[in-house]
């Protein structure tokens, strides 16, 4: 890991402190490559401007899936600017790691990977460890068991060396993948 850190110091892991808009990004970002994401991304951007719920909803489900977004994708994204009223009234910060997820989760299209990039892009919490992301796990097994593939509970064993900064190892395994930075 002190490698990897020594490699890709900088620029270091920020938030923008907009939920809704990590919350999108990372909807957008689900089961799809970084590369194709990034480019959907933008196109979504160039059709809604700035990323508020208002603005989400007053483009219409053709135009969000002329960018690139599924259907399915777009009903996530469209149901979730419905909830930006609710989304802005919680205390957020005051919630265990636990309670942002379950809370999150009862939104349609948000899972646990979902509110884990919440949790790192947007709440900067410095202890989790998503598994459910497959650029995290393939990292783990190279760097820690030579490619080999490992069980969640070895990953788990792998990172406890990480805890309470779990975060800030799974922003250096990211870097390690793609050299620009991940943002949500």
């Amino acid at each position: 890991m002190g490698g990897l850190i020594d490699r890709f110091e900088e620029p270091p892991l920020r938030s923008r402190g907009r939920l809704f808009e990590t919350l999108v990004h990372a909807i957008v970002g689900q089961q799809i490559s970084a590369k194709a994401a990034d480019a959907i991304w933008g196109r979504f951007l160039e059709a809604v401007g700035e990323v508020e719920p208002s603005r989400v909803l007053s483009v219409s489900p053709e135009t969000l899936r002329g960018v690139g977004l599924s259907g399915r994708k777009v009903e996530y994204i469209q149901g979730l600017a419905q909830e930006g009223d609710w989304l802005e009234s919680q205390a957020w910060s005051t919630f265990e790691n636990s309670e942002v997820e379950r809370a999150l989760c009862r939104l349609r299209g948000i899972g646990p990977w979902t509110a884990e990039m919440v949790m790192i892009f947007s709440l900067l919490r410095p202890d989790i460890l998503p598994l459910g992301d497959i650029g995290v796990v393939r990292c783990i097994e190279k760097y820690y068991a030579d490619g080999a593939r490992l069980a969640p509970s070895q990953l788990m064993e792998f990172a406890e060396p990480w805890r309470p900064f779990r975060t800030v190892a799974v922003w250096y395994l990211w870097r390690s993948l793609d050299p620009e930075p991940v943002e949500y």
